[in-house]
């Protein structure tokens, strides 16, 4: 049974569930009843930071247009553009025994695709989560949802994975960037 996570909360993913090395990482969004005319398009991008929480190489930023690390350990399986019917609207795919020893942490964020030219904020989106998954049993593992405390906000980050004595801890972060990607990949120390 998934445990829930609450703001803040941070727990042991590898420490309790041994041998656990693939796992699926999921983020899932409604919309609010919006009628602007213009499609909302929500997006998760992952930061892999070294020591001092920056991406020291383009390819630990996994996006859209850049779907896998150098390696392969860390994977986008693909944009969904609309969000529309239920479960995950895009997935992470991860081999945590294969993340490089530079990579002390992963970062999930979700952004609002071109939010300031269509008007539109996190004060727009509902029910939006992170789960993970065990891909060998299919069993959900942890799950946070982030409730509706943004309105301005066109950027979150949903939670990190990182490394804490040789084991992977998840920590549910659910912080708000008014001025979404650009924020994060300043925050993260890309250009």
């Amino acid at each position: 049974m998934a445990i829930n996570l609450s703001k803040g909360q941070k727990i042991d993913l590898t420490k309790t569930n041994p041998g656990l090395s693939k796992i699926k990482v999921g983020l899932g969004w409604d919309t609010n009843k919006y009628d602007g005319g213009k499609d909302f398009d929500l997006d998760v991008s992952v930061f892999l930071t070294n020591a001092n929480g920056k991406v020291d190489k383009e390819t630990n930023f996994i996006f859209f247009n850049n779907k896998q690390n150098e390696n392969g350990s860390v994977v986008h399986a693909g944009d969904n553009r609309t969000g529309e019917g239920d479960g995950d609207d895009e997935v992470i795919d991860i081999d945590l025994k294969n993340i490089p020893a530079d990579v002390e942490k992963i970062a999930f964020t979700i952004t609002i695709y071109e939010a300031e030219q269509r008007s539109q904020n996190f004060g727009q989106v509902s029910r939006s989560y992170v789960r993970i998954v065990n891909e060998e049993s299919n069993v959900e593992l942890i799950r946070f949802d982030l409730g509706e405390d943004f309105s301005i906000e066109t950027g979150v980050v949903v939670g990190e994975l990182y490394r804490n004595a040789g084991e992977w801890k998840f920590s549910a972060i659910g912080s708000g960037y008014k001025d979404g990607l650009a924020g994060l990949t300043r925050d993260y120390g890309l250009q």
